[in-house]
C-alpha cells in the first residue's frame, strides 16, 4: 500500500525514552535507551523501511514508565516494549515492524507505569 493509500504517513512508528533525570531518580537513560534507539534507526534504514510508508524510529522525553525501563512504543498499535540489548531490538524489527507479530515475550506488561 502506498502512503497515498493509507491513513497513516508511516507504517509504523516507534518512540523510544530516552529520558535522563538528574536528581538520581531511574529512568531509561541509565538502561541503555540510546544505543538501543541508535541501533534500531540504523538497521530500519539500512533495511530501507524507513520513511513513508515504512517505519519512523523517534527520540521521546519522559514516557511515564520508568519502572519498566527502558521502554519504546509501537504505534499505530500502541504496543509497549521492553528490551535488554540489540537482540531484542532486532526481533522487535524482525517479528514487529516488518513482519506485523508482537513480540510477547518483551511486552511491558500494562500496570507497570512510574
Amino acid at each position: 500500500m502506498s502512503p497515498e493509500q493509507s491513513s497513516s504517513y508511516y507504517k509504523h512508528h516507534i518512540f523510544f525514552c530516552l529520558n535522563h533525570r538528574e536528581n538520581g531518580e531511574g529512568c531509561c537513560a541509565q538502561h541503555g535507551a540510546q544505543a538501543a534507539f541508535d541501533h534500531c534507526k540504523a538497521r530500519v534504514k539500512s533495511e530501507q523501511l524507513a520513511g513513508p510508508g515504512g517505519v519512523r524510529v523517534n527520540k521521546a522525553g519522559c514516557l511515564d514508565r520508568c519502572a519498566g525501563g527502558p521502554v519504546a512504543v509501537v504505534y499505530p498499535e500502541g504496543v509497549w516494549y521492553t528490551f535488554v540489548d540489540e537482540s531484542d531490538i532486532d526481533e522487535i524489527i524482525d517479528c514487529h515492524l516488518k513482519g506485523g507479530k508482537v513480540v510477547d515475550r518483551l511486552v511491558l506488561p500494562p500496570a507497570v507505569g512510574r
